[in-house]
């Protein structure tokens, strides 16, 4: 363990996190972190909560990361679940939230991850630098405006503060990726970074030169971004394949005979994972109770108040993880979920898949065009396509890249830590 480390880079992601050291003439280290069945270590950790309904004595109400979840399943989901906090950053409707009768900030839930992350990078490398730099998204999730985004960057900033780092510094993760890359290469290369995350893809034209060089690393031609990732994809698939089986289509009918379609905003809020916690409100609880009562077909929506009240978001989330792998790898896979009453396994092709995503497809195709017209660049001009994160994974998404560039400009490696490792690479060379 060395007595202080070097440089340190931190990527706070929707999905997982990292944290990564980085000293003159070695390459970057991560810290590692248990995994959640207590066996092998990864470079990643959830970037998750769990408020447990009874802790243990002498152990906090409050776990984060890997251990969020082993606590998570070893209580038989009893307590809270809340993750993608990220995406919340920019969204100036969340203020505050009631867990089990306590109030919390963003800033308040988010803290437990990034200390958790610091603790570890201490654990492993000694104490850390006064100087951090953080990864941040070209677009938040949800912003709209400048102000949006100076609200995301302010609250991730007090979030850190409060986590113990003090002089932190922001870059873009497409940005760390490129840094990363650049680690790889000899000479001077027009790249596109594209940074698949949880919540956010993100697009940058850099010229790149390898750290061998004594210029500065990198310009930036151009950048954008769109609030569509792995979460969006995974809302399609729970509108296709699940919503179904807990009620959505179906009607109930009101004390006044009238026959109505069930409301869809429950459903919308099952789609998207940082909302999924916010269903267990108690206003909201009762609301889907009385339909019910209602419910032309009560057994669905006894169904979806199962997976709500045992906060069964994990468990479905890692169902429908394994499907998208599942169609990465081949042509049909099957969606399986299970917990009784509740049981839903069907086939899935990837055409079908494919089909059900083509409008965010369409979005991050125009947003891959237009940073390309504003870095006035052709598609023979780009040397590389460096592609990170989970969703580079997606055939339909590389496929955008191939038929533009073709599969030899392709570049791929250390898909879900290339940004951690850049950023501590860019924290060495501000230091």
């Amino acid at each position: 363990m060395s007595q202080r480390a070097a440089a340190v880079g931190l990527d706070f992601g929707t999905t997982n996190s990292a944290i990564a050291i980085a000293e003159r003439e070695n390459p970057p280290r991560l810290a590692r972190f248990t995994s959640v069945d207590g066996g092998q270590t990864s470079d990643t950790m959830r970037s998750i909560l769990f408020f447990a309904a009874e802790p243990e004595v002498g152990e906090p109400g409050v776990y984060a990361g890997n251990q969020a979840i082993a606590q998570y399943l070893s209580s038989g989901a009893t307590g809270r679940l809340i993750q993608s906090l990220k995406s919340f950053l920019a969204d100036r409707l969340f203020r505050d939230t009631n867990i089990m009768g306590n109030m919390y900030s963003l800033e308040d839930l988010i803290t437990p991850i990034l200390a958790t992350l610091s603790r570890a990078a201490v654990e492993q490398f000694g104490e850390l630098p006064e100087r951090i730099v953080v990864g941040r998204p070209v677009r938040f999730s949800a912003a709209h405006t400048k102000e949006d985004d100076d609200l995301a960057t302010t609250r991730l900033e007090v979030a850190l503060r409060r986590a113990g780092f003090r002089n932190v510094a922001f870059e873009y993760e497409p940005v760390a990726a490129a840094y990363h890359y650049a680690s790889t290469i000899a000479t001077d290369e027009l790249i596109l970074v594209a940074d698949f995350g949880g919540g956010t893809s993100d697009f940058s034209i850099v010229r790149i030169r390898p750290h061998t060089s004594s210029e500065l690393r990198y310009d930036i031609l151009a950048n954008d971004g769109v609030a569509i990732a792995g979460d969006a994809f995974d809302g399609e698939i729970v509108r296709h394949l699940v919503a179904s089986e807990l009620g959505r289509g179906s009607r109930y009918k009101t004390p006044y005979g009238q026959v109505l379609p069930m409301p869809t905003s429950f459903y919308a809020q099952l789609e998207r994972w940082h909302y999924f916690s916010f269903l267990k409100a108690r206003a909201t609880m009762e609301r889907i109770r009385d339909l019910e009562r209602q419910a032309l077909e009560p057994e669905k929506i006894r169904a979806l108040i199962h997976i709500v009240e045992n906060d069964l978001g994990y468990m479905l989330f890692r169902s429908i993880e394994l499907t998208k792998i599942g169609l990465s790898e081949s042509e049909e896979t099957v969606f399986a979920f299970s917990d009784p009453p509740i049981a839903i396994n069907r086939s899935v092709q990837r055409k079908a898949f494919e089909q059900w995503i083509a409008r965010e497809l369409n979005e991050i195709a125009g947003c891959v065009d237009r940073v390309m017209e504003a870095a006035g660049a052709a598609a023979d001009d780009i040397d590389t396509v460096f592609m990170t994160g989970g969703s580079s994974f997606v055939p339909a998404v590389r496929e955008i890249f191939l038929s533009r560039f073709g599969d030899e400009k392709l570049r791929t490696g250390n898909e879900f830590t290339s940004v951690a490792r850049g950023l501590a690479l860019r924290a060495l060379e501000l230091d």
